[in-house]
């Protein structure tokens, strides 16, 4: 889709259609109340007659309204003014492109952008207007032998800003918003593959791909090289797979020379079948969806060298399959990590943090200001959380506080658990340093304690995305997340964030 900005007045705007706000109960905006009088109270009488309430996520397409210059006004509740902030300015931008997107308007002028969002400036209202409306119109059929076509799809949208003199400001944040998008679109793409596509070696090829577009380093260890470096709790998720298991290393250097690099880790298990702790078949399929660590990760970096940020990044994906067999671990085995840690496997279905740990061990070769690892990791972070929020765990606070504050920016929200050392006591073990579970209780908060053991060297925290990294249901698909809130932490620390 194309994006451009603009200012001026929405009744002179040659447009397919103009889209413009009402608050509930029936308060048009200043861009409504501006048609309106050129239309002489044309707005007004329709809303009097109660076509529209305003009220949040309806819409109302009107044709050759007078006193305009465009074919169509759109009009779409936003809901109580006083209420109206983060999510309900997202909803309203969603709500507008699917009704352009579905009715034949070939371009649209939104004026929406010029709405007042309480604490957010017009720079944020752009960036999230072109994430919104680009996640809007993503679609992944490629598996489809007949797609659903739209009849006139929406090709082009301006995004009107009041002032003049925020143009600038609103044109770098227009780009900041497309790049996190084509992220987000890109880490969709990859979790929605099946998993008999998207393997090891294909993650493995899209990220030197992804090095060869953007003039990245690219480094692929492969099984040998991992066991030479003794990652036998990686290897030990891989074993019984037929599938190549691959550690995955992709560098951007925007920053200075001796700038010290942020470093992403992403889980990538391609397909977790439980392994010997066979996972039930409902919704098994949905284990492709394990990668989703990886995929944000490999997001991430693409849409900071889209928008050449002046920092250092590297991004490490340890990916595997987890597939049962005569080769598979057995609850009971004993491994030892690259760190020299043994960990006793009492079930092979807490396989993220087995290869999370070796992957984080190797992450501190790079002498890293900062670590953060990205995994589908417990399905006991979605009993704690649900589907909102990411599950947020660090041994620094001022992380922690940056992580959440960057989640809150981008509408992308994580909230912060305790990793305190009274949960270490669960992972104990008899035959080992550790087990790879602490039993029942607090499971998501056991398995960021046992990633912490392997994150002593330097500044970590751990996002947990199992509740939050896909949709269940009619809607299935991955939803992109977390690249938003990793996306605005990396604006901060580049000092980009207006």
């Amino acid at each position: 889709m194309e994006f451009s900005i603009k200012s001026g007045n929405p009744e002179k705007q040659r447009s397919a259609c103009v889209v413009v706000g009402v608050f509930e109960p029936r308060k048009l905006t200043l861009a409504a109340e501006l048609i309106d009088n050129a239309a002489r109270s044309h707005l007004s009488d329709i809303i009097r007659r109660g076509d529209m309430e305003g009220k949040a996520g309806t819409t109302l397409l009107l044709h050759n309204v007078p006193g305009t210059l465009c074919d169509r006004v759109l009009l779409v509740g936003l809901g109580k003014e006083k209420e109206f902030g983060d999510r309900e300015y997202c909803d309203a931008i969603r709500s507008a492109v699917r009704t352009l997107n579905e009715t034949g308007s070939f371009d649209g002028t939104v004026f929406l952008t010029e709405t007042s969002v309480r604490k957010r400036s017009a720079a944020w209202r752009v960036r999230q207007a072109a994430l919104v409306a680009q996640q809007t119109v993503y679609r992944f059929d490629q598996f489809k032998s007949k797609k659903d076509k739209v009849r006139r799809p929406l090709r082009k949208l301006t995004f009107i800003v009041d002032r003049r003199n925020e143009l600038a400001v609103a044109e770098e944040a227009l780009c900041e918003g497309q790049a996190i998008a084509e992220g987000m679109s890109l880490a969709k793409d990859l979790a929605n593959l099946p998993g008999n596509v998207c393997t090891p070696s294909f993650l493995a090829e899209t990220a030197q791909k992804l090095a060869e577009e953007h003039l990245m380093e690219c480094q692929i260890l492969e099984r040998e090289e991992m066991a030479a470096l003794g990652m036998h709790a990686l290897l030990s998720v891989a074993q019984s797979s037929h599938q190549a298991p691959k550690l995955i290393v992709l560098q951007y250097k925007g920053g200075k020379s001796d700038e010290k690099p942020v470093v992403l880790v992403g889980k990538g298990v391609t397909f977790d079948s439980g392994g010997i702790s066979l996972k039930p078949a409902p919704e098994m399929d949905e284990m492709k969806y394990d990668m989703c660590g990886a995929a944000s990760v490999l997001g991430t970096i693409k849409a900071a060298a889209l928008m050449k940020l002046p920092l250092n990044l590297t991004v490490i994906v340890p990916s595997t399959e987890n597939m049962p067999g005569g080769g598979a671990s057995r609850p009971g085995d004993i491994v030892t990590s690259m760190s020299g840690q043994t960990i006793e496997i009492l079930n092979t279905d807490a396989e993220g943090r087995l290869i999370l740990c070796d992957a984080l061990t190797y992450a501190a070769r790079f002498e890293p200001d900062t670590v953060i690892d990205v995994a589908t990791l417990t399905g006991a972070c979605v009993v704690a959380l649900g589907h909102v929020a990411t599950g947020l765990f660090a041994n620094n606070d001022t992380l922690a506080r940056e992580l959440e504050n960057a989640g809150d920016e981008a509408h992308d929200r994580a909230w912060q658990m305790p990793l305190w050392n009274d949960y270490q006591e669960l992972l104990k073990s008899p035959f080992a340093d550790m087990a790879n579970i602490g039993g029942r209780w607090g499971g998501s908060i056991t398995a960021a304690c046992f990633l912490a053991r392997f994150t002593k060297k330097y500044v970590w925290a751990h996002l947990d995305i199992a509740g939050t990294a896909w949709t269940s249901g009619t809607e299935k698909g991955a939803t992109g997340r977390p690249v938003p809130l990793l996306m605005h932490y990396l604006l901060k620390r580049a000092g980009k964030l207006k």
